[in-house]
């Protein structure tokens, strides 16, 4: 019997006819994947899980992907439990002793929750990544890597975000450090790599006032990324760079409650949407209206399941 490495899954579509089909779907603790029958043509969708409803201190999840026969996969975070949509998140417990982790001997205190994500795109394939925002409880350490490998008639739209943490528990940019760095290559060439780092600053020899990273991310307490890229997503990017040329001559004498911005990557092939808002569930219900063209790709129900 083959035996999986602690934390480690594998993701394998293919195409059957109309129907996307897994030939692979493995994972171990404290990773879990759940795949739900799609009601569209060949769509799969798989939802990726950890026990506990989060990860902690220590816990190190690598997903390696590929998708294959120009069908579709869209990875979620969150299950459907009820007819009730509840939204949730991405949570990485704070740091603290006596927590199980998947590898015991680096667990504890100062150990760095870690995911890495590689995903392979066939041509004419493509990937929906529509992850909940990551949520990073007080003091935890959370370190995200992903890549991506397409062809030029690939698709892929990668959303990656992160909220301040649970403000009802007073933690507003209150964890230790958060990097997450995402690479996307067509053809062997890395057409995007974006990085996020996110930590507190301590040096007490600088002469200005110390700012703390709540101080710096102010008012705002989600921040969003999405890369798409493709011949299937040309109409939601040109639908996102008309309505970015129309608000962009416009200035704001405040701050909005909600900002974004978009950037052409890959000769116009891709872009870049950078979102910002006070709320999380704000840049949510955002997203969900600007992203709708996805709706007719993933099916009604799934994308209700991610926007509400």
């Amino acid at each position: 019997m083959h035996t999986i490495e602690a934390g480690n899954g594998r993701i394998s579509v293919q195409s059957s006819g109309s129907e996307a089909v897994l030939s692979e779907l493995s994972s171990s603790y404290p990773l879990k994947l759940l795949s739900p029958e799609s009601t569209e043509q060949n769509v799969c969708v798989v939802y990726t899980l950890t026990y506990g409803g989060g990860l902690v201190a220590g816990d190190r999840v690598r997903l390696l992907a590929d998708v294959q026969g120009g069908s579709v996969l869209v990875m979620l975070t969150q299950p459907v439990l009820t007819q009730i949509s509840i939204q949730g998140s991405t949570k990485v417990f704070k740091t603290r002793q006596g927590q199980r982790s998947a590898r015991p001997q680096t667990s504890g205190v100062g150990s760095t929750t870690s995911q890495r994500l590689t995903v392979d795109i066939a041509p004419k394939s493509t990937l929906i990544l529509l992850p909940d925002p990551v949520t990073c409880f007080r003091a935890a350490k959370y370190s995200q890597l992903q890549t991506f490998r397409l062809h030029a008639d690939s698709n892929i739209v990668l959303l990656d975000w992160i909220s301040s943490g649970r403000k009802s528990q007073g933690e507003d940019w209150s964890f230790s450090r958060y990097y997450s760095l995402n690479e996307v290559w067509v053809d062997d060439k890395r057409i995007a790599r974006d990085a996020l780092l996110l930590e507190e600053q301590k040096d007490d020899l600088q002469p200005l006032p110390h700012r703390t990273l709540a101080d710096s991310l102010a008012p705002y307490s989600c921040y969003a990324t999405v890369l798409m890229y493709g011949p299937l997503l040309e109409r939601a990017m040109q639908d996102l760079s008309g309505q970015y040329q129309a608000i962009s001559v416009f200035k704001h004498t405040k701050r909005p409650e909600l900002i974004w911005s978009l950037t052409d990557i890959a000769d116009g092939k891709g872009r870049v949407l950078r979102v910002s808002a006070r709320q999380p569930e704000d840049v949510r219900r955002w997203l969900g209206c600007a992203l709708r063209h996805l709706e007719s790709i993933v099916g009604k129900d799934t994308y209700r399941d991610v926007f509400g």
